[in-house]
């Protein structure tokens, strides 16, 4: 009998070090294995509220797409916990701007149900009704930027693979730059915004059912005109919050 407490007292000792311990959406962003970096970013992004409402679950399997340097791949691993998997998921140019900061935060195994990956958006190869979430934080409107060093986005094709790899009822979470109404796609290219009405539209029309937005990234004394990287806006941009689902 006391080996096997000792034995429980074991693994539990190593999922909490491991910060797989937590679940519950508070317990993620107030895990102590969190960096003081991503403690300050809690300040504009507002993780535990987007936790909740995405609704996520112990054992969930979570794409974060375009994951950058992981601030958001971290909290989900902890909110879906060791039974869980989240693939952290990146592309050369993310990579060449995030990479170091994602390096750090993975090394070491240090988020053992994390998996990265990294593919280019023509070719993610995502693996059919594989997840429960995807996750775009930020990056929706990059299927609409254009650069000679980003890869030209064949639209139908990206939702194609995202709306494939979700499970049947599964949730595609997005919160963007919110730009001036009326603009459509246009603000993606120079203000890296898009119009969040445009946004809902073009998403619903790929085959996903709108379900809800939260308004907790609102900001409304953000004119919209400004650049999201503008030092008199950059991290307080008004930001869309739309949870669809796959039918």
């Amino acid at each position: 009998m006391l080996k096997t407490i000792g034995v429980l007292i074991l693994v539990l000792f190593g999922l909490a070090t491991s910060g797989l311990v937590y679940a519950a959406p508070a317990d993620a962003v107030n895990n102590p294995a969190r960096s003081q970096a991503d403690r300050e970013r809690d300040k504009t992004s507002q993780p535990s509220a987007i936790l909740n409402f995405v609704g996520l679950k112990p054992g969930m399997r979570v794409l974060d797409l375009f994951a950058g340097g992981g601030y958001y791949t971290e909290l989900l691993s902890y909110a879906v916990g060791p039974d869980g998997q989240v693939i952290s998921h990146t592309n050369a140019v993310y990579e060449s701007t995030t990479g170091e900061e994602a390096a750090n935060r993975f090394k070491d195994n240090r988020l053992p149900n994390v998996r990265r990956v990294m593919t280019e958006i023509n070719q993610l190869g995502l693996e059919e009704a594989s997840h429960d979430v995807v996750f775009m934080a930020l990056v929706y409107h990059d299927v609409y930027f254009t650069a000679d060093y980003w890869p030209a986005v064949d639209r139908d094709h990206f939702f194609r693979q995202i709306h494939d790899s979700l499970k049947p009822g599964g949730i595609l979470l997005v919160i963007d730059h919110s730009a001036m109404a009326d603009t459509g796609m246009s603000a993606a290219q120079n203000l890296h915004r898009i119009d969040e009405v445009f946004a809902r539209q073009d998403i619903e029309s790929a085959g996903f059912v709108f379900d809800e937005a939260s308004e907790v990234l609102r900001n409304p004394d953000d004119t919209r005109t400004l650049s999201v990287f503008d030092e008199g806006i950059r991290k307080k941009t008004d930001r869309f919050v739309y949870r669809f689902t796959k039918p």
